[in-house]
């Protein structure tokens, strides 16, 4: 596997961190989840429950080993840092000063392990004036500006269904970024600390957005570019209920639909606004409302018109491409996804770790035998 060999310590909780290192350890990385005795990660306790263990925490932290240390404790810092000594990759996810207050900070760890990667993961970064304000994903993309675009003009904002800064921002991107300092190291280098704002990655996402309001094209909810403005580039509702995706944005793709739907005199307003779009628009809405959404998958299968069915999530499974793809798998902890990106060579799957699973095997590296580690744990360390 292409990260076997690399040893990252995961001092994270929840969901970004979580999902950063699953996406290393999928890579083959020994990802070491650093928990809390007695509790450890909060997600372990979200339901809903399965055989004792959250099935949220079981999507998250596959081919992972737990081992629990009481970082508050002497003892807990000492032996982390005997674990950052042949550690590549320090992962954390506490507020800006915590881990400096613990004796943990960067110019420490830097200090033992000039090759070390830490990758510190906050809502709003280390610096500026909300940099120790708490915060969950939807607070972050409102700051970042996706959250008021998302939904109808005549509506209130609707929250993304996707975690978009958590999973994009503080999952993704970190990913990319520790990916990219250990190609550093490797070539000699050292190692540094990655700042990770999972704001500044929602902000990221509005890149487009971004440059088109800055060349003085009106961004808006409901009615930008990719957001309700055009007639080629939406969602209606189909006869019955259900709703179809419409996302002709080639010419070419949005004459084949008005062709197959019988309007031909819509190909000329595919990117008409004001009273112009608003007739198109009037006019595709009634067009998919006069068909089921099972009628219109007959109707525009094999046409290169760029429609597809909006899928309830009970559905997605049983899709054929999804199904072929071989993407959701069903187990004794839940539905899992697979990595999206297959290292198919020899990616092997270990379920979750239960909590401080492994912490006998990981302290054995640092000559912590049986007795001593009764006595850590009697000492409430481990």
């Amino acid at each position: 596997m292409p990260l076997s060999g690399i040893r990252i310590l995961d001092l994270t909780r929840l969901l970004p961190g979580a999902f950063c290192t699953m996406l290393l350890a999928d890579m083959g990385a020994d990802v070491v989840k650093v928990e809390e005795p007695g509790g450890g990660d909060y997600m372990r306790w979200t339901p809903p429950i399965v055989e004792g263990q959250s099935v949220l925490f079981n999507a998250l932290n596959r081919n992972k080993r737990s081992l629990t240390l009481n970082l508050k404790s002497e003892a807990g810092r000492d032996l982390l840092l005997g674990l950052v000594d042949r550690a590549d990759v320090l992962v954390e996810g506490n507020r800006p000063g915590v881990m400096d207050r613990l004796g943990l900070g960067w110019p420490v760890l830097h200090e033992r392990n000039a090759r070390l990667v830490m990758c510190s993961i906050t809502g709003y970064g280390q610096d500026g004036p909300m940099a120790s304000r708490a915060g969950h994903d939807i607070n972050y993309v409102a700051i970042a500006g996706l959250l008021g675009l998302n939904g109808s003009k005549d509506r209130p904002p609707v929250p993304l269904a996707a975690q978009v800064a958590d999973i994009g921002g503080g999952g993704l991107q970190p990913a990319v970024a520790i990916l990219g300092a250990l190609v550093g190291v490797h070539r000699g280098g050292e190692g540094r600390w990655l700042d990770v704002s999972m704001t500044d990655g929602a902000v990221s996402w509005l890149a487009l957005g971004l440059a088109q309001m800055a060349a003085g094209e009106p961004v808006a909810r409901g009615d930008h570019r990719l957001g309700g403005r055009y007639a080629c580039y939406r969602v209606y509702e189909c006869k019955g209920g259900g709703y179809y995706s419409v996302g002709a944005l080639e010419p070419k793709f949005w004459t084949e639909l008005c062709t197959a739907i019988g309007k031909p005199e819509l190909v000329d307003l595919q990117y008409a606004t004001g009273d112009d779009g608003e007739r198109t628009h009037r006019a595709m809405e009634a067009v998919f409302l006069a068909k089921t959404r099972v009628e219109w998958d007959r109707e525009l299968a094999g046409l290169e018109v760029c429609c597809e069915p909006v899928l309830d999530v009970e559905e997605v499974a049983s899709h054929p491409q999804i199904a072929a793809r071989g993407l959701i798998s069903s187990g004794p902890g839940g539905v899992e996804v697979r990595p999206a990106v297959l290292m198919r060579d020899d990616w092997r799957r270990r379920d979750a770790p239960g909590l401080g699973e492994h912490s006998a095997e990981i302290l054995a590296e640092l000559e912590v035998d049986e007795a001593r580690l009764a006595s850590l744990r009697r000492e409430g360390v481990v």
